[in-house]
């Protein structure tokens, strides 16, 4: 298996160190549906409020306007902070989106922690590139039952991508992350993608008892 011995090292440097599942609470921000949802939520947030808007529908100066008018009103809202980010990031304005990007990440919202945590892996959208970074925010999305980040989080872990980060990588959490991934996703190819993974980590639990 690849980069099996960096990632045991990381594991034993880490061991008892696994954490709960969180759950993230929607009710401490207003959950009303305000034009910023409307024009910019993304498809694939469980906690949007309204129905997605991809990229190629995005009318970015009308969402950009609606987002920015709903952050002055509720600066405190991870929710369109996140979503300001995003038509921020898909218009080209990386720059103005990382205040509204980290603004999201210090509440922790989960759909902002996996797709920072996506640009910082790959140093895109003037995200500089921070591969351990970028393995903590996935960690912490999968914590907070991001279907993304409990896919992601154990593929990348399981490739060595965190080695020499100070990343938590316990094949207890990652079979955890894999077995609620597979109670939440109904998708053929995704189940597929899980029950490989499901299989590598059972397989790199034996070579650690």
């Amino acid at each position: 298996m690849k980069k099996t011995v960096l990632l045991i090292l990381g594991i034993l440097a880490f061991a008892g160190a696994r954490a709960e599942p969180m759950q993230w609470d929607p009710s401490r921000y207003s959950q009303e549906v305000t034009r910023c949802d409307r024009l910019a939520s993304h498809g694939d947030d469980p906690w949007a409020v309204a129905p997605g808007v991809s990229q190629a529908d995005m009318d970015f100066e009308a969402a950009a306007a609606a987002c920015e008018q709903a952050v002055a009103a509720d600066p405190e809202n991870p929710r369109l902070r996140y979503q300001l980010a995003r038509v921020y990031g898909y218009s080209g304005q990386g720059g103005k989106a990382y205040p509204h990007r980290e603004a999201a990440i210090a509440a922790d919202y989960p759909q902002a922690l996996f797709v920072n945590g996506y640009l910082h892996f790959l140093g895109i959208n003037k995200a500089k590139k921070d591969i351990c970074r970028a393995g903590s925010l996935f960690r912490r999305s999968a914590q907070y039952g991001r279907l993304a980040g409990q896919v992601g989080f154990t593929r990348y872990a399981l490739d060595g991508a965190f080695a020499g980060c100070d990343v938590i990588i316990d094949p207890e959490e990652l079979m955890m992350f894999l077995e609620a991934a597979e109670e939440s996703n109904s998708d053929f190819y995704e189940s597929m993608l899980i029950a490989m993974l499901k299989k590598e980590v059972a397989a790199l639990k034996e070579e650690n008892k």
